[in-house]
């Protein structure tokens, strides 16, 4: 026995031996009733390891040991979420450089030491590397906090979800189920990044509150009833009038009664859409009608659902607004799931003042990072007052919020991506 018995280098020896030992490896030879098998959901490695991680992975670790000792072959194995957008984000960031398919591959190709103020453009090869290069080095400092902490994981089982053999078995997974016909493709909106062009998950984004302008706007009534009062609408997304599909009123609300049924035409234009009723219509907010449009927030996304509504495209895939030839109503949908998309729109008509309005506007890139916007994906089956007012809802935007023309988002559906 030492005199002064000390801990260092106890760590480094006893996950050694342990390693040498196969302590933790799994018996691919036990019986099926001896298994018992841990799901561990991969972590993230562009994050950063925390006191949390510690004791999640803890917890999960004394259930293992303690169906060892009842004589069970665990199945523990590790994992490395490094694939997708946090990855592809924190080698931006790392690196100070930007995927850019059209720059030609440089095998070459060295980061520079300091991210440079504007990043850098680099080829979609290149971009990959980088990402291999940086999951690996996070990878390596993730498995040896763990090795330090004990965990009785087996390491000879570690998998990526960026790797060969995990991109094989999703593969393959989706064949599958299309061979059966359980997969099918469909026109549906989706959150949309413009930078990375890619679909990205409502957990991807942050609510933000922001302080708006509350607009009222005028929709005319049709030529067969031009002399009857107009629909007023308060909006603070006047952008979005050009996706415009058709206003809602409450069903109880006796003030546009007879409104309900009827059709009124978009200002600027004069797009002639209907007039419906939904319950989720707040009355007391605004003038009680409220625009549906393709995408302005989720609500639009229900509305345009269970109504049937077409879907009338403004905004691209880069964020900006599309150009809508004068004398048409815009890009609208032709999915077959929907019949009501299909429907003869009366043509608009707009002043010159009006297209120039419109077409300086189509002119500038929004400045939000997500859109909303329908796109062809694949599924598994089973106010004119410019008065200051709180912004409607909460806006959603991954790095900022604010659209063009000093509006808060930007969200509507764009061309097929396939």
């Amino acid at each position: 026995m030492p005199e002064r018995p000390s801990l260092e280098g106890l760590e480094q020896k006893w996950s050694q031996r342990w390693e040498r030992d196969g302590c933790f490896r799994f018996d691919r030879d036990a019986a099926p009733g001896s298994l018992f098998s841990i799901d561990t959901p991969p972590p993230t490695v562009s994050g950063s390891l925390h006191v949390g991680h510690v004791f999640s992975y803890t917890h999960t670790d004394t259930m293992a040991r303690y169906q060892r000792m009842r004589g069970k072959a665990v199945f523990y194995p590790m994992g490395w979420d490094d694939n997708g957008l946090p990855t592809e984000r924190r080698v931006q960031n790392y690196y100070g450089v930007r995927c850019d398919p059209s720059v030609a591959y440089d095998p070459h190709f060295t980061p520079p030491a300091e991210p440079p103020p504007e990043a850098m453009p680099v080829s979609r090869p290149n971009f990959v590397e980088l990402c291999l290069q940086l999951t690996e080095s996070d990878e390596r400092a993730f498995e040896e906090l763990w090795r330090k902490l004990g965990l009785s994981v087996d390491w000879s089982m570690t998998y990526t979800t960026i790797g060969e053999r995990a991109r094989r078995i999703s593969q393959r997974s989706f064949l599958g189920l299309l061979s059966r016909g359980l997969a099918y493709q469909l026109e549906a909106p989706t959150m949309w990044d413009i930078d990375f062009r890619t679909a990205v998950a409502q957990a991807e984004l942050e609510d933000r509150e922001r302080q708006g302008a509350m607009h009222r706007v005028r929709f005319h009534r049709s030529a067969d009833h031009a002399a009857q009062r107009d629909a007023l609408v308060d909006t603070t997304r006047p952008e979005l009038i050009a996706a415009c599909v058709a206003l809602l009123a409450h069903p109880e609300d006796e003030r546009h009664a007879e409104l309900v049924g009827e059709h009124v035409l978009t200002p600027l234009f004069a797009v002639r859409v209907p007039v419906l009723s939904h319950p989720l219509v707040e009355r007391d907010k605004g003038t009680g009608l409220v625009m549906v449009c393709t995408f302005g927030d989720l609500t639009d996304v229900v509305w345009w659902r269970e109504l049937g509504l077409p879907v009338r495209s403004v905004l691209g895939p880069d964020g900006r607004l599309a150009d809508v030839p004068w004398g048409t109503p815009g890009s609208t949908s032709s999915c077959a799931a929907r019949p009501s998309a299909r429907r003869e729109l009366a043509r608009p008509s707009c002043s010159p003042r009006a297209a120039s309005w419109w077409a300086s506007r189509g002119r500038s890139r929004t400045r939000s990072s997500s859109t909303r916007r329908a796109s062809d994906r694949w599924r598994s089956s089973p106010r004119a007052s410019g008065s200051s007012a709180p912004s409607s809802s909460a806006r959603r935007c991954s790095r900022a919020a604010a659209s063009c023309a000093g509006i808060r988002r930007s969200c509507a559906p764009a061309t097929k991506t396939g």
